[in-house]
């Protein structure tokens, strides 16, 4: 059943976010503070009166100018705990983008898992629930956390972006490895609604060791066809640019690529330039803050994804259901 009123908050960092999600929800931002330390410590408590309530905390969970992964990680964890020992209802955390998705798994002898070890932190400090867009593995995701998770899902938005630019020409939706081919599956039957018509699906060969990305063959016809190379995120943007050169070696019309979280590391800035990328689409999840500004306007979509999270907060306060909502 759903806990008392609904409470939103939004740590400083992820401020400007929280605040569109909280014009598109309807209700002001709860008050809190935050404050440092001369040592390097820190606290944030709620200035609001929280018992009973039903309380949502916004944080993104990528490193940026000012903070790292795990000062933004400790403090999202302190504040929900925080919050817990103020006797709130229920505690949510929206992590529209999570930390520590890729280390999911162990891919060498005495690897540790990441993803479990995050999740045990989120329910060491009472954590009712943690909801999070586009992670990098569902199963994986859904099998760390003990407490309730939700999924929430960006492939509607891209699907609205793309259908009108891809009206007059056939498409094709491409993974850019085998691992990706049920997120692209996904993406291309919300792509296939939106235009009316089948999309066909294909994937590219990638193999990685030592952080090298190889591996050029294409599975799918792409020849003649506008692709979309859709991934969860976009890190270097090298493997996204292996994939563009690869389709339009292949006789690819023109290629997008789409990502839902934009991380843009090292030399991406130079890989989102090159003529391969017809335009580069991701979400609003990580801010393109190491991107120069004139590349962003000239060469990146940023969808809002603020509506959505909205909207998913609306029904999990109201105990409705998210399946209409993604699907």
């Amino acid at each position: 059943m759903p806990a008392g009123d609904l409470a939103l908050f939004a740590l400083q960092s992820t401020r400007a976010y929280g605040e569109g999600v909280a014009r598109r929800l309807g209700v002001p931002l709860a008050a809190h503070e935050e404050r440092g330390f001369e040592d390097g410590e820190h606290k944030a408590r709620s200035l609001v009166n929280v018992r009973g309530s039903d309380a949502f905390v916004v944080q993104s969970l990528h490193a940026d100018a000012r903070e790292s992964v795990h000062d933004k990680l400790c403090r999202l964890l302190f504040f929900l705990g925080a919050l817990k020992d103020s006797a709130a209802g229920r505690v949510t955390a929206v992590v529209p983008y999570l930390c520590y998705g890729r280390k999911d798994r162990k891919t060498k002898s005495r690897d540790p898992v990441t993803t479990r070890y995050v999740a045990m932190l989120f329910e060491a400090v009472g954590a009712d629930r943690v909801a999070a867009i586009d992670v990098h593995n569902l199963i994986a995701f859904q099998n760390a956390f003990r407490c309730p998770t939700e999924h929430l899902e960006a492939r509607k938005l891209f699907a609205a972006h793309f259908a009108p630019l891809l009206a007059g020409e056939e498409a094709v939706v491409v993974s850019p490895d085998v691992g990706g081919v049920k997120r692209a599956e996904r993406f291309r039957d919300a792509l296939a609604a939106a235009l009316g018509r089948p999309v066909p699906v294909a994937f590219m060969e990638k193999q990685r060791s030592a952080g090298v990305v190889s591996g050029e063959a294409v599975v799918g016809e792409v020849g003649g066809r506008a692709a979309i190379v859709i991934d969860d995120l976009i890190s270097t943007g090298t493997t996204m640019l292996r994939a563009a050169r690869a389709l339009k070696e292949r006789g690819a019309t023109r290629v997008f690529a789409a990502a839902t979280h934009g991380l843009f590391i090292g030399e991406a800035g130079r890989v989102l330039a090159d003529p391969a990328f017809e335009r580069v689409v991701v979400t609003d999840t990580v801010p393109p803050f190491r991107l120069d500004p004139a590349l962003v306007r000239e060469r990146l979509t940023i969808l809002d994804t603020t509506g959505l999270v909205a909207e998913s907060i609306r029904r999990m306060h109201a105990g409705g259901s998210l399946v209409e909502l993604l699907e």
